[in-house]
């Protein structure tokens, strides 16, 4: 019987990644058996597939998903505009009718919600977690907390609380939880908290040798948001969900600052058409905005790339102005949790990104490069839409629904992000009929906690709270 040494030298000579036990003897008994342990471990065949010279993107392990349309393949695939509601459009009795479906959804224990919390906040000059960071907002709340609030509003209101499932990654996992506990989770049950990691691959460099992080440990990158599913399997999240009864979960980006977790009135819209999938999407503000557009591809929903939509599409218009493919995906959705039980593990594609990756060179020096060196390879989620036959797709207004933070400065910024916040709970106070006078010259934060959407600010002790 082959010692782990033995299986894992054999495997690294078979596929050319010898390197991999260059610093094996200088190692102590512990990194020994972890870096063996990695090794053994590692997906080769599907390693030496991904590292082909420019794929632009290769199949999983999995050959379920082969017979989809990804979203993500050939641009000269005829592409269709996807059948969509607009909010805006439904009447009254419409709206009353969708919110009071949603609501009986949460009242019901029906509805989780995840976050896709796995990155860090470098690019915003923030050494942490990305839902660890605040945005500039007089309250000093970081992401997280207002999700939390929102949430404990939600909750609140439907007299049941709404289990919340937090995807990290191993690079924040460990920090994410703690700053739950320093917070005592913004006033969430613990048990109400789910802490699951998402999975990881290996980055390989341009000549296809995989990297080293340190001298014992293989260089790993989250394997993005299209793992979701299988580590929602895998973490024992999918058991807790049936065992509560969830049967839709509300899928949202961490660093969307006006996100409405658990959205009542798209919950509504979802459970009434009942498709397995649900997604959110806002107007394109302009043809070449960096966005995904919402379309149909080969007859199957899918999302396709700002960067593989044909300038002539992109610039397609309506007779009414509106663009042709003009819904944008803002990574905002609902999935029938029977859904992701029979997709957990369908391999959909995987995607090729040119990273700056640090690693362990030869010499055993650890290099931070200055340019692009290496590729990490990611699923997506939106890669699963074309094996719903189906989906539903509501479109919303951009301002109460879409404030990404991205970048240190610029669009997509901090400082744009709580600039949207603010105008937004300006609308809401001029809606409650405080005057504009009163508001000249203020900036007037408004807690999830005492209002979710908007509800309940024309009460006099509401206004007086907020010094109005």
């Amino acid at each position: 019987m082959q010692t782990n040494y033995e299986q894992a030298a054999a495997l690294v000579k078979q596929y050319g990644q010898e390197h991999l036990l260059q610093f094996y003897p200088e190692l102590s008994e512990e990194a020994k058996e972890q870096l063996l342990d990695q090794i053994v471990k590692l997906p080769f065949e599907l390693l030496q597939e991904l590292s082909q010279p420019d794929p632009a993107e290769v199949k999983g392990a999995s050959a379920s998903a082969s017979a989809s349309t990804s979203a993500s393949t050939s641009a000269s695939a005829s592409l269709e505009p996807v059948p969509a509601h607009d909010w805006d459009t439904f009447d009254a009795q419409e709206q009353a009718f969708f919110a009071e479906k949603g609501w009986d959804m949460l009242r019901r224990g029906k509805v989780g919600a995840l976050v896709v919390a796995g990155g860090q906040g470098s690019r915003l000059g923030h050494e942490g977690p990305k839902g660890t960071f605040d945005i500039g907002l007089p309250s000093g709340k970081s992401l997280f907390q207002l999700q939390a609030e929102r949430l404990l509003n939600l909750g609140g209101q439907a007299g049941r609380p709404i289990p919340w499932y937090i995807m990290t990654s191993p690079e924040n996992h460990e920090e994410t939880v703690q700053f739950f506990r320093v917070a005592d989770f913004f006033g969430y049950a613990e048990d109400d908290c789910f802490f699951f990691q998402q999975r990881v691959m290996p980055a390989i460099d341009t000549e296809g040798r995989i990297l080293l992080a340190d001298k014992g440990e293989i260089g790993f990158a989250p394997s993005g948001n299209g793992e979701c599913f299988a580590a929602l399997q895998q973490s024992g999240a999918l058991r807790d969900m049936k065992q509560r009864g969830v049967e839709w979960l509300f899928y949202y980006n961490v660093d969307n600052a006006l996100i409405k977790v658990a959205d009542p009135l798209f919950v509504g819209v979802a459970a009434h058409y009942d498709y397995p999938i649900a997604t959110k999407t806002v107007e394109k503000a302009y043809p070449e905005e960096k966005v995904g557009i919402l379309c149909l591809k080969g007859g199957r929903p899918a999302v396709v790339e700002y960067t593989d939509v044909p300038e002539e599409v992109m610039q397609l218009r309506e007779p009414d102005g509106r663009l042709t493919y003009g819904l944008g995906n803002i990574s905002i959705h609902l999935f029938r949790r029977d859904f992701i039980e029979q997709q957990a593990e369908t391999g959909v594609p995987y995607h090729k990104a040119h990273k700056k990756i640090k690693y362990i060179d030869n010499s055993g020096d650890l290099v931070q490069p200055e340019a692009p060196n290496a590729y990490k390879f990611e699923r997506f989620i939106f890669d699963f839409f074309p094996l719903a036959e189906q989906m539903t797709v509501l479109n919303m207004k951009r301002e109460e629904e879409f404030a990404p933070v991205k970048n240190k400065e610029g669009v997509d910024s901090p400082a744009t992000a709580r600039e949207l916040v603010l105008e937004l709970h300006r609308q809401w106070l001029l809606a409650a009929g405080v005057s504009p006078e009163a508001l000249a010259g203020r900036q007037v934060e408004i807690s999830p906690l005492v209002s979710y959407a908007g509800e309940g600010l024309s009460r006099p002790e509401t206004l007086r709270s907020l010094g109005l």
